[in-house]
């Protein structure tokens, strides 16, 4: 890596589906402190790259290294244990179980131990004390016993980032996290996003322009699989290409 801070590289990666090219040669950096938004509209291929940079599918060509080390070949559990977070689209909590159990499975994920097997996993001391403190830092501390499916709406998505804290990932990759919230939940989760920029590099693929004008450094427009812009917020804003192909009357 050419800059220590930069934790997550991508260089020129590619996608294809037979003749359809889903990602056309995107290149990208993701900084410690930094969040790097993706924008475009439907099918500009935000969703495929961000499940590149993953590891949920490999590219057509093109690498990815995370934390200094190319994990190009690298499944996705491989990649969430060197230290990268992801979360989705759609909520993928468990709704049964609690807000403290949903982020202690996913610490165990993250810290497996197979020597330990006769131990409940509820008495792991470690596991519990991960979980704990991913609920706390995304706003759920006072929830820890709430059923998962009880919780509202934006409660869910700050689970699904909680449970991604839980591993104690460097590089989050946030798939729409204010998708369906209202404006007081959009606020707190704002306010999460700024918080986590201390110590993670984080890669915002969001629909809502307003706050992606708000807590991105920088931004990254992709019309049909390339890259257009990627730069500033208000050079963006400010890029008659950007304007022209999807800000409209953001510009």
């Amino acid at each position: 890596m050419s800059r220590p801070d930069v934790l997550l590289h991508a260089r020129e990666v590619t996608r294809r589906w037979g003749g359809l090219v889903a990602v056309d040669r995107v290149s990208i950096d993701l900084q410690r402190g930094a969040v790097h938004a993706v924008i475009g509209t439907n099918g500009a291929g935000k969703s495929t790259l961000i499940n590149i940079l993953s590891g949920e599918i490999p590219p057509s060509s093109g690498s990815v290294e995370l934390l200094g080390r190319d994990v190009t070949s690298w499944s996705q559990p491989q990649r969430a244990r060197a230290g990268l977070g992801r979360s989705y689209q759609r909520n993928t909590i468990y709704p049964s179980f609690s807000v403290l159990e949903n982020c202690r499975l996913a610490a165990q994920a993250r810290a497996q131990r197979a020597w330990a097997f006769w131990q409940p996993a509820r008495r792991c001391e470690q596991s519990n004390a991960a979980a704990r403190m991913a609920a706390a830092r995304a706003g759920l501390d006072r929830l820890l016993d709430r059923a998962a499916g009880l919780l509202s709406h934006g409660q869910k998505r700050q689970l699904e980032i909680a449970m991604c804290l839980a591993t104690a990932p460097e590089v989050l990759l946030l798939d729409e996290p204010l998708a369906g919230m209202g404006a007081e939940e959009t606020e707190r989760m704002l306010a999460l996003l700024a918080e986590l920029k201390d110590g993670h590099a984080i890669l915002l693929v969001e629909h809502d322009m307003d706050a992606v004008f708000r807590i991105a450094d920088r931004i990254t427009v992709m019309v049909n699989g390339a890259v257009i812009a990627s730069d500033t917020p208000a050079a963006v804003r400010a890029n008659r290409a950007v304007q022209a192909a999807y800000l409209g009357g953001h510009g």
